[in-house]
């Protein structure tokens, strides 16, 4: 479901009118793209930082309102102060939802507890934590995860092992990528190893 923005337009552009709309607590914001002409906005301040607490904001679909009539959106960057940490500006780019969009979600792992591999005694080594996507903004997951449950000493979960939802597919090179390993030796191996030296070793007379 679309997150619903209402906005002013701004009128005035620059960097004086943008500190008169963060002076009365609101958020300078701009909407641009699909061969269309930006338009400078105003976001009510108290409603968009309300709306940071949601997770994955960047899979979103945004239904902005202003006087033009509605836009659809995705949030594309939040500039922040550098000392106060308050938002300062926000970047929307119009999508056509009926056309792919390219995002990156994070991934995340899930029943380490109970993964083979860790409880023989393995170490997880979650190299790749976001993955880029490609898909239609409403199929698009806020996160993708990985199953450890069956994963044993030895594995490698790489871009093309992930379950992704239907229509959603890697962006370009992801395949490859190896996003999670669980390193070490089987247990029958350390004591193979463990043994072998005794073997070796010369009878003592």
């Amino acid at each position: 479901m679309a997150i619903q923005l209402n906005a002013e337009i701004r009128k005035v552009a620059g960097k004086g009118a943008a500190r008169a709309v963060r002076k009365n607590q609101n958020i300078p914001a701009v909407i641009y793209g699909e061969k269309k002409e930006p338009v400078s906005i105003e976001l009510n301040g108290h409603e968009f930082n309300m709306l940071l607490g949601q997770p994955s904001l960047r899979t979103k679909l945004f239904e902005i309102t202003t006087a033009n009539g509605k836009e659809d959106a995705m949030l594309m960057d939040i500039q922040y102060h550098p000392v106060s940490d308050k938002v300062v500006h926000v970047d929307f780019k119009r999508i056509n939802v009926k056309e792919p969009v390219h995002v990156v979600v994070p991934v995340e792992v899930i029943n380490a507890d109970t993964s083979k591999g860790i409880k023989l005694g393995g170490v997880l080594n979650f190299a790749v934590r976001k993955v880029a996507l490609i898909g239609l903004v409403h199929d698009m997951p806020e996160k993708i995860t990985i199953d450890l449950t069956n994963v044993t000493i030895g594995d490698t979960i790489h871009g093309s092992d992930l379950v992704l939802p239907n229509g959603i597919k890697l962006g370009l090179h992801m395949a490859d990528l190896a996003f999670a390993t669980i390193g070490g030796k089987m247990p029958e191996e350390a004591d193979a190893k463990q043994a072998a030296p005794a073997a070796a070793a010369p009878a003592k007379k």
